[in-house]
């Protein structure tokens, strides 16, 4: 299960991310907005992580403007990974190496081909564990305060 949320800025990428996953079979959960109208990135990115930290979802994708506020508040949730990814690369890299659970994009900076190319990208590829599963430890060890 994937959940995905966007602030006002990312709705119309959200919006298009959700027809494509629709049209790959995937199911997801949209966790808001419901429109374009103005809301609070950080409500949103705490949503998302929120769901994935909690085990509601596997991974989860977050939208604003840039991706970089969202990302930020995404990141405040202990056991998120939050990546902003401008290009289907940087989706494969922190998958394989960072094992990230949540995929941040910028709803006004990716144009919807790129976006879509990241979403599949970030959707299927597969942790690569051994020296980077040691790595991603020492982020979890950073967040509990002892690195």
């Amino acid at each position: 299960m994937i959940v995905i949320g966007s602030d006002h800025g990312g709705f119309a990428l959200k919006e298009a991310v959700k027809k494509h996953l629709d049209g790959m079979g995937i199911a997801y959960t949209d966790l808001g907005p419901s429109s374009g109208e103005s809301v609070d990135y950080p409500i949103y990115g705490a949503k998302v992580a929120h769901a994935v930290a909690d085990g509601r979802a596997e991974r989860g994708i977050a939208i604003c403007s840039t991706g970089i506020g969202i990302s930020m508040a995404a990141n405040k949730v202990k056991g998120v990974r939050a990546a902003l990814c401008t290009d289907a690369h940087m989706a494969e890299m922190t998958r394989r190496h960072n094992n990230a659970n949540v995929l941040c994009m910028g709803g006004l900076i990716t144009e919807e081909a790129t976006a879509l190319a990241i979403v599949d990208t970030f959707l299927n590829t597969q942790f690569e564990g051994g020296r980077h599963a040691r790595r991603v430890g020492e982020l979890s060890e950073i967040e509990a305060g002892r690195l």
